[in-house]
């Protein structure tokens, strides 16, 4: 009798490359490349701060002492890496008649089934990272049980107060000069940091409003762009348009849990591009005795067989924290 769950094409690693070869879910910061992957093999990330302190030097007569500078202290952060699993099984029952008794002409139809529980599994975990990494610009992640990671109070900083940008009083080029004052205000928050840029994570009215303003809309008027504002404003399927105005990227966020924007509609989240190591993604490997103490990937599929010989059960797992080691650049904004 053939123990087919025993065939190598069952296996942690044949399972694991086929997890993560799975078809892209649609996810907007995902397909960024924002955030560097480092692979750890602990469960927790340690994350050391040391503050450089900028200050002016007086004047002091040659020769004698000069100013004294304070090198700054340094802080570790211990963050655990969150376990996120999914636990399914294949029954017996399932492939049963699959193939000839004795024959192993059946083995492609099982991997179908196994890869097709694979897929579903692995969308889940891929749109649970992707929420994962809007709370990380956000500066608060929320888990689906509730749970957070605030990374304000983790990093020990005050978040920023909420600007108005007031579409419908920012006219005759307040608009341009409200986004100059917002360039200003995360300049002064990275304090010599360089950044290339700021883009703006928003929500369907918040968008609607922006493209809608007299002032936006006429910056595009008689130019190329034009058919912007004409457009339905998908674009490839992960947001619904993106608008340039004021040296700030706007992109109207496509994604939801349920009827849960990612994005609250009268809102947008911004932070800055082009920052070195602003945001990480720490992997840790999974819980199985043979990824003990290797650096972790980011999905892992398993299978063993029931006690009762009925069928086998399937693990699908991540273990992820994406998190921004800045978090006072990140800034919420509104509309009104």
């Amino acid at each position: 009798m053939l123990d087919i769950f025993n065939n190598d094409a069952f296996k942690v690693v044949p399972l694991t490359d086929a997890i993560n070869k799975l078809i892209f879910v649609p996810g907007y910061l995902g397909s960024r490349g924002l955030f560097t992957p480092t692979p750890i093999a602990q469960t927790a990330a340690s994350i050391e701060e040391k503050g450089g302190i900028l200050k002016l030097i007086a004047p002091t007569p040659r020769g004698a002492p000069g100013t004294t500078i304070d090198k700054g202290k340094r802080k570790l952060r211990m963050l655990a890496v969150p376990h996120f699993e999914i636990n399914d099984a294949v029954m017996a029952e399932e492939v049963q008649g699959v193939r000839p008794f004795g024959q192993e002409t059946g083995l492609e139809t099982v991997q179908n089934i196994v890869g097709q529980r694979l897929q579903v599994h692995g969308q889940s975990l891929q749109a649970t990272k992707e929420y994962a990494l809007i709370g990380a610009i956000k500066g608060i992640i929320t888990y689906a049980d509730g749970s957070t990671t605030n990374l304000f109070t983790e990093f020990e900083v005050q978040a920023e107060g909420e600007i108005d940008f007031s579409f419908d009083t920012n006219k005759g080029g307040l608009l341009r000069k409200f986004c100059a004052g917002v360039y200003r205000q995360m300049a002064g928050i990275l304090d010599g940091v360089p950044f290339s840029g700021i883009e703006a994570l928003c929500g369907d009215a918040f968008f609607d409003d922006l493209i809608a303003n007299e002032e936006a809309r006429a910056t595009y008027l008689n130019t190329q762009a034009a058919a912007d504002l004409r457009s339905n404003y998908i674009s490839g399927g992960q947001v619904y348009g993106s608008f340039n105005f004021g040296g700030i990227q706007f992109t109207n966020y496509r994604g939801s849990v349920g009827n849960t924007a990612f994005i609250e509609t009268d809102k947008c989240h911004l932070f800055p591009t082009g920052v070195p190591g602003l945001f990480r993604s720490y992997v840790s490997p999974a819980d199985y005795m043979e990824t003990v103490n290797t650096l972790g990937m980011e999905y892992y599929a398993k299978q063993y067989p029931m006690p009762n010989d009925k069928g086998v059960n399937l693990d699908v797992q991540t273990n992820q924290l994406h998190i921004c080691t800045r978090p006072k650049s990140l800034i919420k904004g509104k509309r009104t």
